[in-house]
């Protein structure tokens, strides 16, 4: 598999602070990579610096063959035309109706006339498990009816990677799963690469093909979830295991 995004030797320091000291990955067409951590320790960061919401100290970051570090707002639209990021609370305009959040990128590209609108986003809503809400507002969706309309929003423009801050964060696990098998029905009918930053193990030992592991700034693992769980590394099988949410309590 080619890969859509190159990512070298990515540093992310805020004054005296290191959050990212040096990170190296491929994310091929049609994978799901994801990055697991602890909290605050920069895989949301890692997320923006990819299409651009925020500047590398150091390192490089290829789309396909281009560079995107440095590039002006301007230069940055042919890329996040084909990439789109789903944000942790959903960033959906609480002042529009579902029908109106769904419509705005397509306004926004001009990439569908008015009269086709209806058809577009009945379909999406389709995909996502949410037909007929169109009319209903924000404030009137559950947590998990949210996420779900922020990525039938995502899947408007037909984007060729999706990247996803958190998906389960603040969901039951019923919800949790159903969002887990959104993301691999979406990723497999559209054949978009996907990385999901998480701390959810249950959402990535079900979606993954890879994990990265973040720690102090770096990956301190990449490859499969076999391979994670077979590695010699007290760290990464204590998270795995969950036991680093009783060490963080103590």
């Amino acid at each position: 598999m080619s890969a859509l995004y190159s990512v070298r030797g990515l540093v992310k320091r805020y004054g005296v602070k290191s959050v990212l000291e040096g990170i190296d990955f491929d994310l091929a067409r049609g994978e799901c990579l994801v990055v697991l951590g602890r909290s605050g320790t920069g895989k949301s960061v890692t997320l923006r610096h990819l299409i651009g919401l925020e500047q590398p100290t150091s390192g490089s970051i290829l789309f396909e063959s281009l560079e995107i570090v440095g590039r002006s707002e301007r230069e940055l639209q042919p890329v996040r035309r084909r990439v789109a990021m789903l944000f942790q609370g959903g960033a959906l305009f609480d002042s529009m109706t579902v029908f109106d959040n769904l419509a705005f990128p397509f306004r926004e590209h001009r990439v569908c006339p008015e009269a086709e609108l209806a058809g577009r986003i009945a379909a999406l809503l389709d995909k996502v498990h949410l037909p007929g809400t169109e009319r209903r507002m924000p404030a009137d969706l559950s947590g998990g009816m949210k996420k779900r309309v922020a990525l039938a929003r995502a899947l408007a423009l037909e984007p060729e990677v999706l990247l996803f801050d958190e998906p389960t964060t603040g969901l039951d696990p019923m919800t949790s799963a159903s969002i887990a098998s959104l993301i691999l029905a979406t990723q497999r009918s559209t054949g978009a690469a996907a990385l999901v930053v998480t701390h959810d193990i249950a959402l990535a030992r079900r979606v993954a093909d890879r994990i990265a592991f973040l720690d102090q700034g770096r990956f301190r693992f990449l490859g499969t979830f076999e391979e994670a769980e077979a590695a010699p590394d007290p760290l990464l099988a204590d998270f795995l295991a969950g036991r680093e949410e009783a060490d963080d309590v103590a």
